[in-house]
């Protein structure tokens, strides 16, 4: 009994995670697939749209590493080009098209960019604990406005955002809540910074916002912990990390594995994401 209640008295081990560990939960097939089986099962193909976002991001972090008298839009270019991949895309024409894209994109985003206007952080990393997680996460972006931080995000793919996609992101009110510990400043604004129709769309958080989507991020955290030490105590892997079969299964990295997500959608070709150009 006095083990039993010093075991009680313990404090419990702070789940550690990113943003995106919490969102692969959204199927827990996926999540297991993802980060407990080993050895870890072949994924499919990559996908061209995100070999696109992957480079629009590499060049817009080495921009801000340039000399001040090399922050230009000619520059921003230059190291998408520098830095393009062809992973995903049909064939040579597809991928010299789509780079192109991608320097007109990078291009045009500069041109509205201050080159002046030291960034906090590019590319940081930035990390807080709640009273059941340890969260970290890497922002593309983090700037000063007016005294307080904020957290910017780019984005790639070919959907319009709306205000509603900055204020229900749940990543975006994770890192402002981190860039706060780590950086010992307020944050509460979140922005998305769309390249391909340069629209940015913004949430200014409150404290009570921040408090829900912790709550939020500590309930799927406490339903991961469940299953998986339900798995390691015996239980068959499909009964706690069932699969969500759902449309967007034409696009999970472990599709082929999945009858059910076979089912649930049609293949789609690595290239299927980019829209039209």
């Amino acid at each position: 009994m006095a083990e039993q209640l010093s075991l009680d008295a313990m404090p419990r081990r702070l789940f550690a995670c990113t943003p995106s560990r919490l969102a692969t939960f959204d199927c827990p097939r996926r999540y297991r697939m993802t980060y407990l089986d080993r050895p870890t099962l072949p994924r499919g193909a990559p996908w061209a749209h995100n070999t696109l976002g992957a480079v629009v991001h590499v060049a817009l972090h080495r921009w801000w590493q340039l000399a001040r008298r090399d922050r230009t839009p000619a520059n921003g270019a230059r190291l998408v080009e520098s830095n393009w991949q062809s992973d995903g895309f049909r064939d040579e024409p597809q991928s010299a098209t789509w780079r192109a894209t991608a320097k007109r994109w990078v291009e045009n985003y500069i041109e509205e960019l201050d080159p002046d206007d030291e960034p906090v952080g590019v590319e940081r990393t930035v990390a807080t604990t709640t009273s059941r997680l340890a969260l970290s996460g890497r922002v593309d972006r983090i700037d000063d406005r007016d005294g307080e931080l904020v957290i910017v995000d780019y984005k790639t793919g070919r959907r319009q955002l709306t205000d509603d996609d900055a204020r229900g992101s749940l990543a975006l009110a994770l890192y402002a809540l981190a860039a706060r510990r780590t950086l010992r400043r307020d944050c509460r604004r979140v922005e998305l910074h769309h390249l391909p129709s340069g629209d940015i769309v913004a949430h200014d958080h409150t404290d009570a916002s921040l408090q829900r989507q912790v709550t939020r991020a500590e309930a799927t955290a406490d339903d991961i912990v469940a299953a998986t030490d339900t798995l390691e105590a015996g239980a068959h892997p499909d009964d706690v990390f069932p699969p969500a079969p759902s449309p967007n299964c034409g696009w999970c990295d472990f599709r082929r594995h999945c009858p059910e997500g076979q089912a649930a959608s049609p293949n789609v070709e690595p290239w299927s994401g980019l829209g039209e150009e």
